[in-house]
């Protein structure tokens, strides 16, 4: 469980990096760290996994290269729509009249993305199934889910710490209105 949540910390804090530095001179450094640091996540993660689910090594070895191929794929999808809610966010700040157009868009462009995320799972779910068991499969998945709710709520637990929006873990830099 200690394990889970040293990864849990620094897949929260990968995301903080890109998001303080990605402005500055430092972004290529950070982003490099930030790559590394979600490299040793999932290295431990693919332990874990295989561990847990008693995979063999040629299992292992094709579940590496189906998170390898599906992995940027859903991080790129997901740190889109997080761009995206947070525009929305800002269009609908109390007192300040929301641009129509910006906010349709931005509604628009998360059931899209929804959609996509929805795509991509489809994809891989029928790739794993050429090599891992229903069972395994559906362990797999739970495992990933659980890892990913657990970031989430160590996210929400870190903004509840006293950080405010745009600062501490998965702070962000203001936005500009519009789309």
């Amino acid at each position: 469980m200690k394990a889970l949540l040293v990864l849990g910390l620094a897949v929260i804090l990968a995301p903080s990096l890109w998001a303080q530095q990605r402005d500055s001179v430092r972004q290529r450094s950070d982003t490099a760290e930030a790559a590394e640091l979600r490299t040793m996540i999932e290295q431990r993660f693919s332990q874990r996994v295989q561990q847990e689910l008693k995979l063999t090594n040629e299992q292992t070895a094709k579940l590496r290269d189906t998170q390898e191929r599906f992995g940027p794929r859903r991080r790129a999808l997901l740190r889109q729509q997080m761009e995206q809610r947070w525009a929305l966010e800002d269009q609908m700040q109390p007192g300040v009249a929301a641009n129509q157009d910006s906010v349709r868009k931005l509604m628009d462009a998360l059931t899209t993305g929804r959609l996509d995320m929805v795509r991509i799972q489809q994809e891989e779910n029928r790739e794993l199934n050429g090599f891992l068991t229903p069972v395994q499969q559906v362990r797999y998945n739970l495992m990933r889910e659980r890892f990913m709710q657990r970031v989430g709520e160590m996210r929400r637990e870190g903004r509840g710490m006293g950080r405010g929006r745009g600062q501490g873990m998965g702070g962000r830099a203001p936005r500009r209105r519009g789309i």
